[in-house]
C-alpha cells in the first residue's frame, strides 16, 4: 500500500513548498533535442543498410506510397541531407513547442498529416518524397502567420525575427530544382498555416467571449 506525502498527510513536512513544475521552455528543448537524437539514430540505420529505409517514404499517388506519409518527415537521403535539416528543426521546432507542449504537438500533427498527404497526391509520379524539410516548412509558416491570427504582440514579432532569419527557405516552395521537394516544402507550409488557423483563431475567438462575459 502506497504512502501518500500530499499537504494533506501527517508526514508531510511543515511549510513544504509545493512540487515546481518544470517550465515549458526546458521541456520544449528535451523534446526537440530527443527527436533530433532519433532522426540521427534513424539515419545511421538508413546507411548502415545502404539506404534501405529511404524507399519508406511518400510515392504520390500508390497505395504502397500513401504509407510514407508517416514517415517521410524522418527518413534523408544523405548525411548532408540531415545536416541541413538539424538547425532549422532544433529551432523553429523548440519555438513551436515552447508556446506549449500540447498545442506544439498538434502543430506538428497537422502539418505531417497536410503536408505528406499534399505531396502524395501532387508528387511527381515514380518519384520518392523523404525528409523533415516538410516539417520545418510547415513550422515555418506557422511561426511567421500565427501573430496573424492572435493579435499578439510578442508572437507578432518572433515572426517578424523568424522571417529575416529564415524567410528564404520559402523559395523552397516554388519548382526551381528537380531533386528536392517542393511540393514537401509548400504542403507542409499550407499546414502550418492551417494550423494557425486552427488553434490560433479559435483561441483568439475564445477569448473575446470571456471578455465579452466579463463585461
Amino acid at each position: 500500500m502506497g504512502v501518500k506525502n500530499g499537504a494533506d498527510s501527517p508526514w508531510a513536512q511543515p511549510g513544504a513548498a509545493p512540487a515546481r513544475r518544470r517550465p515549458t521552455w526546458r521541456t520544449a528543448a528535451a523534446t526537440i533535442g530527443i527527436f533530433v537524437v532519433a532522426l540521427y539514430l534513424i539515419e545511421l540505420v538508413d546507411s548502415a543498410t545502404g539506404g534501405g529505409l529511404e524507399p519508406g517514404g511518400i510515392t504520390p499517388r500508390t497505395v504502397d506510397g500513401l504509407s510514407g506519409v508517416a514517415f517521410a518527415p524522418v527518413l534523408h537521403g544523405t548525411w548532408s541531407h540531415l545536416f541541413a535539416n538539424t538547425l532549422p528543426v532544433l529551432v523553429l521546432g523548440f519555438l513551436v513547442l515552447a508556446s506549449g507542449i500540447g498545442k506544439g504537438l498538434a502543430v506538428t500533427g497537422i502539418v505531417w498529416v497536410v503536408g505528406g498527404l499534399g505531396t502524395w497526391l501532387v508528387g511527381g509520379a515514380g518519384t520518392t518524397h523523404i525528409g523533415a524539410s516538410i516539417l520545418v516548412f510547415g513550422w515555418l509558416a506557422y511561426l511567421l502567420v500565427r501573430g496573424l491570427f492572435t493579435r499578439d504582440a510578442g508572437q507578432i514579432l518572433i515572426g517578424i525575427v523568424v522571417f529575416l532569419v529564415y524567410g528564404g527557405l520559402l523559395w523552397g516552395v516554388l519548382p526551381t530544382n528537380p531533386l528536392v521537394s517542393w511540393q514537401g516544402h509548400l504542403f507542409g507550409a499550407v499546414g502550418g498555416v492551417l494550423a494557425a488557423w486552427l488553434l490560433d483563431s479559435r483561441r483568439r475567438r475564445s477569448a473575446a467571449v470571456d471578455r465579452t462575459a466579463v463585461r
